[in-house]
């Protein structure tokens, strides 16, 4: 059976008074791919930190692979990868010249050749890193975080600024890291990403675990609804009264209403809209997806979602 690869019990991480990460317990099994989600300043980045051994816990305890990434740092680095937004390489360095250069820290690296042509980067191996496009860099940014064969990655945004062709080519090569027994974090603001990717979602805001689960389970907590547009400020408490089930604004001017769509349903809404002179507008159903149970833990709309 897959042992813990990432084991998080009661961490807590304070700035002054502020506790950037409040009791946080957490387990991510080898092999598997946890997406970490959470409004800004929940302290994902915080919590990332600490298991990078950039930060020491106030708190509780850290261990990846067994190591506490603090204390350890020299014997975990050789076995965890690490993709940042900001690549942190040499404006003047080439794709090529960096690889080579983190390929010589590890004993059993990638071919860097193979690398550049799975990344789809090949034919800018030569070139400046200035000089490449952002998501080029984002890619570049990918192949250096495993060029090592790293046990444990954390991905930051691993698709931040991609085309829709170079997002899937990303997509796919994690899933080819996902298959060779890599344990993956990944912090990402584009919840599709989250579905499509992850093994397990944890979101988790003001420092404190919401829920984690398969994308699957968490889904099937959230009931189907129907959505439609009208004027912003909208007493939701009468409306909410009015059709019998509970009615959210997530952005000015959208509602939703937590119930599968009926004849009884839309006459009552009908009613409502009769009753009080509203015009409704753009009225649909859909299945529950990820953003509706984020923003039902969260009382935050995904978009304001930020690794």
């Amino acid at each position: 059976m897959a042992s813990a690869a990432i084991a998080l019990d009661g961490l807590v991480k304070r700035y002054g008074a502020k506790r950037a990460v409040d009791g946080l317990s957490l387990t991510v099994m080898q092999g598997e791919t946890l997406a970490l989600l959470g409004p800004n300043g929940a302290g994902k980045t915080t919590t990332i930190e600490c298991c990078e051994g950039f930060r020491r816990p106030d708190e509780g305890s850290v261990r990846v692979l067994g190591f506490d990434p603090y204390i350890d740092q020299r014997k975990l680095r050789p076995l965890v990868g690490l993709m940042l937004q900001d690549g942190g390489v040499y404006p003047s360095a080439k794709p090529r010249e960096m690889l080579a250069l983190f390929a010589s820290f590890f004993t059993h690296p990638h071919n860097i050749d193979v690398l550049l042509e799975r990344v789809g980067l090949a034919d800018e191996a030569k070139t400046r890193f200035r000089d490449l496009s952002g998501g080029q860099k984002q890619r570049l940014s990918l192949a250096l975080a495993v060029v090592g064969r790293p046990l444990v990655l954390f991905l930051d945004e691993p698709t931040a600024g991609l085309d829709p062709s170079a997002r899937r080519l990303t997509w796919e090569f994690v899933h080819e890291l996902k298959q060779d027994g890599v344990t993956i974090v990944l912090s990402t603001h584009l919840l599709d990403e989250a579905e499509r990717l992850a093994d397990r979602v944890a979101i988790i805001d003001h420092g404190r675990l919401l829920t984690v689960d398969t994308p699957k389970a968490l889904m099937g907590t959230q009931t189907s609804h129907v959505q439609f547009q009208a004027a912003a400020g909208l007493d939701v408490a009468a409306l909410t009264t009015a059709v019998g089930a509970t009615v959210t604004q997530d952005t000015p001017g959208r509602y939703v209403i937590a119930a599968h769509n009926s004849p009884e349903l839309f006459a009552r809404l009908a009613a409502f809209a009769t009753t009080h002179a509203v015009v409704i507008e753009h009225f649909q159903t859909g299945s529950a997806n990820l953003e509706d149970v984020f923003f039902r833990l969260t009382g935050k709309p995904a978009k304001e979602v930020s690794a």
